[in-house]
Formats: structure tokens, C-alpha cells, sequence
């Protein structure tokens, strides 16, 4: 028999049929729990984009195979068995079945050779065959490759199932009444979305991160919703502080316009950022939302405004204001470099003196400039200890 070295006893093809029969019963077992593979299953749900697609193109090729190859294995018993059941195997028998179960019976690949690369008598093509054992070796090489895919996929679908999927089905119990919770419930969908459809571009780093941050914004939504209960529950109490916020607001703007007039009449300055008061237009609408059936959501809403106009004029307040209490300071600061300069002695020093007036000109000229005068009242501080002998 051509490359066959020895032909199999009888129970040699007993032993290798039961060893065959164990090989794809295992074999098979294995490929019914791959094909309810978790990550197989979601692949399939969702048709793979990105990175997992570029992974998964491989993967899926060498599955295919793996199936193939079980379908030749099949095959390969099937034949062998058939061989097998004859009353008596006489030696040609016998040399079948070596070929089937030891052999490369099978052909699976037939490929032309180009007319320039042959031989003048040699093949025209290239045939390959495989028996059991071939069969076999290339599947159990192949199987890792498309279990790491699939374990990749699953391991991020557990991790979005376990922690991202509870964080949204939180936020439809709270409910998404607010533009800030209507965002978040877009952005946990837009995340579930990209990792369904690309989950192995979706590192651990960024699981991680964004889980953290997730689950910060859902305890916000939290604290909001608590909020908007307490408002519920002391409507007029909420309208009032609101009120006194417009309040607030109101004063505050009428401070920063005088100080802005007092600036700008004593003061070098450039041009002072200036916010228009509609201190009037939140009042208008508080009381239209007072007016209206009780809606948490809309004065929670307007409050959050309101809260935010407060900061942006008291910021506005405290820069134009820092300019008369910085003319003030300096003021303050002259005057106790002129009582340091007479408990020296030295206050009546033609250049101290000289120093001192100059320095007191530039804080009383309208408009002041501020920073000529500090640097002329440090001058006038160093001057001061240069005469006396003292560090400055």
C-alpha cells in the first residue's frame, strides 16, 4: 500500500475507532458550548464594527473551519464504520480502514500551479489531503484563537451588563425630566451602544473611567431627584428663596454699577465688563411659574439660573470693587510708610519727602493709576530704609 508502512491489526482499528469515536463526542460537546458562547451570542446580536470587527474577521474564518473540519471528521467515522461492519475483514478491508483512520484520505484543497513554476513533467497542481489526525491538530489550533476573541467580547458585555445597564435602568425610575439627565441618559446609551457594536475597542482603562463617572452623574441624579421632592414638598418655601435669590441678584447689580461709576470716575482702568440686570425677567418668571400648577422641575431649573446670574455679578461686583479697595489699601499703606519714615526720623528728608509727595500726587489724581502708584510707594518704602539702614 503506498505510503503506508504497516496495515492495522483488527483490534489496532477497534482500539482507533473507539479512540475516534471519544475524540469527536469530545469534540462536539465542545463546539455545541462554543456556539452558546456569550460573546458569540452578542457578536451575532450585533454585527461587529471597528476593532472588533478587524479581530473578528479571523476569528469567524477559523470557526467556520473549525466546523468544516468537524463535518470531514463526521465524514471520516462514518466511512470507517461503514468499512467496519463487515463480518470479516479481509486484508484489503483492513487496508482501508488504516487509511481512514491513519491515513489522509481526504482532499481539501486543490490548487493550480502556475504554468512558469512547474516542471515539464511534473504535477499541475497541488493537492492537499488530511485524515484524522491532521483534522484534528488544526482544529485544536484554531479553537484558542477564536475563544480569545470571544472571551474578550463577553468580559466587556459583563462588565457594561453589571455596572453600566443598572446606572440606566436607575435613570428611567428617576425619570429624565431635566436637561441635565436627559444628557446623561444619551451619553450612557451613545457608551452601551459603541461597546455593543465595537466592544474590544472599549479598553479596561476606559471601563473604569467612564464607569466612575457614571456613576458620579447618577448620584447627582439622585441628589437631584431628592431635591425636586423637597421642593414638591415646600413649594412655597422654594418659591421664596428663589425670590429672595432675584433679590439678591438685583442688589448686587445695583452695588457693582455704583462702584463701576466710582471707578471709572477715580480709577485708570480699561474697559469693565458689564452684565445687563434681568434680575427683572427672573422675577417675571418666578411668577409665572408660581402661577402655574406646581412643577419642581421648572423652578429647580430656573433656581439653578438664577444661582448662577448670583455668581457671575457677584464676580463681576468683586473685580470692579477690588479696584477701589486696592486705591484704598494703597491709601492705607502710604500712610503707614509716612509714620514709619517720622518714628525714624527721616520723614523730613529732602528725598523722602520728595518720594512721599509724589507718591501721594499719583493716589489722589483722578483718574488714579494704580499701578504707577504702587510702584511709587515702593519706592518710597525702600527709599525709607535705604536712609535709616534698615532692610526694606
Amino acid at each position: 500500500m503506498s505510503g503506508q508502512p504497516f496495515i492495522l491489526s483488527v483490534a489496532e482499528i477497534d482500539r482507533d475507532l473507539a479512540e475516534r469515536e471519544r475524540e469527536i463526542d469530545a469534540i462536539a460537546a465542545t463546539l455545541v458550548e462554543l456556539d452558546r458562547h456569550p460573546g458569540l451570542i452578542l457578536l451575532r446580536r450585533f454585527p461587529p464594527a471597528g476593532v472588533t470587527e478587524t479581530r473578528w474577521v479571523p476569528a469567524r474564518d477559523a470557526m467556520d473551519l473549525l466546523w468544516e473540519d468537524f463535518g470531514r471528521l463526521r465524514t471520516l467515522l462514518e466511512q470507517a464504520h461503514m468499512v467496519r461492519v463487515r463480518r470479516r475483514l479481509e486484508a484489503l478491508d483492513r487496508e482501508e480502514l488504516t487509511v481512514l483512520l491513519r491515513g489522509q484520505p481526504m482532499e481539501v484543497a486543490r490548487t493550480a500551479i502556475p504554468l512558469a513554476q512547474r516542471s515539464l513533467i511534473g504535477p499541475g497542481e497541488v493537492i492537499v489531503r488530511v485524515g484524522f489526525a491532521e483534522l484534528v491538530a488544526r482544529m485544536r489550533e484554531g479553537f484558542p484563537r477564536i475563544v480569545e476573541v470571544l472571551d474578550a467580547v463577553d468580559a466587556v458585555n459583563t462588565r457594561i451588563v453589571s455596572e453600566i445597564a443598572p446606572l440606566r435602568a436607575e435613570l428611567d425610575r428617576i425619570g429624565t425630566g431635566l436637561p441635565e439627565l436627559r444628557a446623561l441618559a444619551a451619553e450612557l446609551d451613545e457608551f452601551s451602544a459603541r461597546a455593543a457594536a465595537d466592544p474590544l475597542a472599549v479598553s479596561a482603562a476606559e471601563l473604569d473611567r467612564r464607569t466612575v463617572e457614571f456613576g458620579a452623574s447618577m448620584r447627582a441624579a439622585a441628589a437631584l431627584r431628592a431635591e425636586l421632592a423637597a421642593i414638591a414638598a415646600d413649594w412655597d418655601g422654594a418659591v421664596g428663596r428663589t425670590r429672595t435669590q432675584v433679590e439678591t441678584l438685583r442688589k448686587t447689580y445695583e452695588r457693582t454699577h455704583l462702584a463701576r461709576i466710582a471707578v471709572e470716575r477715580t480709577i485708570l482702568t480699561g474697559a469693565l465688563p458689564e452684565h445687563a440686570d434681568d434680575s427683572a425677567v427672573f422675577g417675571a418668571e418666578l411668577t409665572t411659574v408660581d402661577a402655574t400648577p406646581a412643577d419642581p422641575s421648572a423652578l429647580w431649573e430656573l433656581h439653578r439660573r438664577v444661582t448662577a446670574a448670583v455668581a457671575a455679578a457677584a464676580e463681576a461686583e468683586h473685580l470692579v470693587q477690588g479696584l477701589l479697595d486696592r486705591r484704598a489699601e494703597l491709601r492705607g499703606r502710604l500712610s503707614a510708610y509716612r509714620a514709619k519714615a517720622a518714628r525714624l526720623g527721616v520723614s523730613e528728608d529732602r528725598e523722602v519727602l520728595a518720594s512721599s509727595r509724589i507718591a501721594a500726587g499719583l493716589l489722589t489724581r483722578k483718574p488714579c493709576d494704580l499701578a504707577a502708584v504702587t510702584r511709587a510707594i515702593t519706592d518710597y518704602r525702600q527709599l525709607i530704609a535705604q536712609k535709616t539702614g534698615r532692610r526694606s
